[in-house]
């Protein structure tokens, strides 16, 4: 990077904001994690950031996970939002693919994020095949705009029938409503999708125009704050797809931010599990408020064309396919009206917080019944909290909630309800391999967050993984993802050839396009690379089918068809078919629909190596005592130890506690855990590892 030579990884959750600093030069690497703070969550990372390094301009390089867009879009706290659409289009948002909330309901309703009187028709049209119709009048349009301002209106999304196909008229309107229009909030669906399918352009170009006054505003406060503080270097932000892009564009785009923390971590998690010799990984993020779970097969993480962050608020943008469920530290247990015990969606978040943080919570949550069950050291709470968690407080909670309803005391009823947790979390871990024809008998967890590490035993169990993998600092991983993640650039173009007779120059135009607006915008990002690379994938399918297969060509770049000819695209096509349904299908034409060019700009890697134990760790000096866990349905001594103090090869057995600032371990019973040569934890059965 620079000869300053810190670079900052920082991730916001629910509960707490998380610190990576990385010393380049130096080799070194120190952590925080401290209270997330809202509305303004820039506040926490300003906090956490000042904990670990004296001055800001010692950074070199702030990369930045965020939910601000994710908490918008969920809360339904965008901008007040417009559209100008086709005449006789305005309804798109509204039909969307005739999909409903509950697959088995009768009923369901769903409200746009642009309400129907916000939506304003102008005369335009496009044929499918480009042709300008009706070019588009740009006083008609401006006309529309100023009547959305005088109703309030903060950002403008511009969609049109078939701009996919000739986008002339979307430029033309756009150029026309930034004319009068007041900042920069003005999203044209042709620049961020130009892909075919209206309900998925208009979807994610509305998205788009909700987000930008909510995030871009969050990073303007966020870039003015380091500023003050002395920070001069570059503050680069995850995207949804795993990789960074600088904040001028997250601004411009943050729809491609819709996942960014989750994104992170799975990011970290594979290069972690790479270097280990782990090539499948469940990734098994549990923060405050939720549980992500993601699959890394074969050191690759799934990336998805399309994802619905909440029913009908659909983002056609790639994104690492996360499963989310609300089974976080502060999720709160209860008793249903059908009398059973249920663990979230709602959650305490970071304020008020579990009851045992005093702050005015009075129902229990899954922090509080490890507290109770001894897993967590009341005294040492993590993320620099109170000075010490009220056991009884927890404990009288869990009574009251769950307890006497259910006729337990209360270690019964608090060990009842990490069950219940443990069990929403191993379906979601199923539901990520099993049913997608996983065995997880070839996959290792890698428990991170706040609280993945103290359920890691119990989800070898439930789900049958060959064993877990906890990093050396898990409570941060995202963070450290925010440090590993490369720059990427993805975009689409929509170009419907069919293959026989494929002009293999013709589709190599749009591609090189793509490439170089995707060089461009990676080289010209101000961040030192290690080299870039480009990826083309073609989306395909048989004429007559409505959904596409992903298809991989390799580039050759010296070709003057890019190695896109007509045979080798057949033969990808065919392989990637087989390996989708298992068979191809003879006498069908075979259509193009799309490409899609990556750009990756590889940012430099450091050796994990120093994030390992020193030479002069020593197992007995590691030892800080021992205390009384509920385990198995009864209470057990188990050894409490000090994570980063042991060395390299040190076995643990089971029942212990491993405690470090920004998590706990715990080893169940009848397990074991041992240090490898990078610092990483890995837990199996005794037998597993002997």
């Amino acid at each position: 990077m620079t000869a300053r030579g810190l670079v900052v990884g920082v991730d916001v959750g629910g509960t707490f904001t998380d610190i990576f600093v990385l010393g380049e030069a130096a080799g070194t690497a120190q952590v925080a994690k401290v209270p997330s703070t809202r509305p303004d969550q820039s506040v926490g990372i300003r906090a956490g950031i000042a904990e670990r390094v004296d001055q800001l301009g010692r950074v070199a390089t702030i990369v930045h996970g965020t939910t601000v867009g994710t908490n918008a879009l969920l809360e339904r706290k965008g901008a007040r939002t417009g559209l100008i659409t086709t005449a006789g289009f305005r309804d798109v948002l509204e039909m969307r693919r005739r999909d409903r909330p509950q697959t088995w309901g009768l009923w369901g309703s769903f409200e746009p994020v642009v309400p129907r009187d916000l939506r304003r028709e102008v005369a335009e049209r496009v044929l499918a095949d480009g042709t300008v119709l009706q070019p588009v009048d740009p006083d008609e349009v401006q006309a529309a705009a100023r009547a959305l301002l005088a109703d309030g209106v903060e950002a403008v999304c511009i969609f049109f029938v078939n701009g996919y196909a000739n986008p002339a008229n979307e430029a033309a309107a756009a150029a026309a409503v930034r004319a009068v229009w007041p900042n920069d909030c003005v999203t044209a669906a042709t620049e961020i999708l130009p892909e075919i399918r209206e309900f998925e352009r208009a979807s994610t170009a509305a998205l788009n125009a909700y987000l930008q006054p909510p995030v871009g505003s969050y990073l303007a406060r966020l870039g003015e704050g380091l500023e003050s503080g002395g920070f001069d270097g570059r503050l680069l932000i995850v995207q949804s797809n795993g990789g960074v892009m600088s904040a001028e564009t997250a601004r411009a785009t943050p729809v491609k931010t819709a996942l960014s923390g989750p994104a992170a971590g799975v990011i970290a998690a594979a290069e972690i599990a790479r270097v280990a010799g782990f090539p499948n990984v469940i990734t098994c993020d549990m923060g405050g408020t939720s549980f992500d779970v993601s699959l890394i097969a074969e050191g690759r993480s799934a990336v998805s064309p399309q994802t619905s962050i909440d029913f009908g608020m659909v983002i056609r943008s790639p994104m690492i396919e996360i499963t989310t469920i609300g089974a976080g530290g502060g999720s709160i247990a209860r008793i249903d009206r059908g009398g059973l015990l249920q663990v979230g969606p709602e959650s305490a978040g970071s304020d008020p917080g579990p009851v045992a943080y005093g702050r005015g919570n009075d129902r229990p949550t899954v922090t509080d019944a490890n507290i109770v069950l001894g897993r967590i050291n009341a005294e040492r709470p993590i993320g620099g909290g109170s000075a010490r968690l009220d056991v009884e407080a927890a404990r009288a909670a869990i009574l009251e909630h769950v307890g006497r309803p259910l006729g337990m005391d209360a270690e019964a009823a608090a060990e009842a309800i990490i069950r219940v947790a443990n069990a929403k979390m191993a379906a979601a871990i199923r539901l990520v391999s099993v049913e997608r024809g996983h065995d997880p008998k070839r996959f290792v967890a890698m428990p991170f967050g706040g609280g993945g590490a103290l359920h890691a035993g119990a989800l070898i169990e439930e789900v049958g993984l060959a064993r877990a993998l906890v990093p050396r600092f898990p409570g941060v991983t995202s963070a450290l993802g925010c440090v590993i993640a490369d720059m990427r650039f993805d975009k689409v173009a929509t170009v419907n050839r069919l293959l026989d007779g494929l002009d293999a120059q013709a589709l190599a135009a749009p591609v090189r396009e793509l490439e170089a607006e995707g060089r461009d915008l990676v080289g010209g990002a101000g961040v030192t690379l290690a080299g870039i690379e480009s990826r083309v994938e073609l989306d395909m399918h048989y004429l007559g089918q409505t959904h596409t297969v992903a298809v991989q060509v390799p580039l050759q770049p010296d070709a003057a068809d890019l190695g896109l000819g007509e045979a080798a695209v057949r033969g990808a096509f065919e392989g990637a078919y087989r390996r989708a349904y298992g068979k191809v299908l003879q006498g069908l034409g075979i259509r193009i629909l799309n490409v899609r060019v990556t750009v990756v700009g590889q940012r430099p890697k450091f050796d994990l190596a120093v994030l390992a134990p020193g030479s002069d760790a020593r197992i007995e000096a590691a030892l800080l005592g021992e205390r009384q866990v509920h385990a198995g349905g009864r209470g057990q001594t188990a050894k409490v130890w000090d994570r980063l103090a042991l060395p390299v090869g040190a076995r643990i057995e089971g029942p212990a506690l491993l405690e470090q600032p920004d998590t706990t371990i715990f080893v169940d019973p009848g397990l074991a855990a041992e240090v490898d040569r990078y610092g990483n934890l890995v837990i199996a059965r005794q037998s597993e590892l002997e």
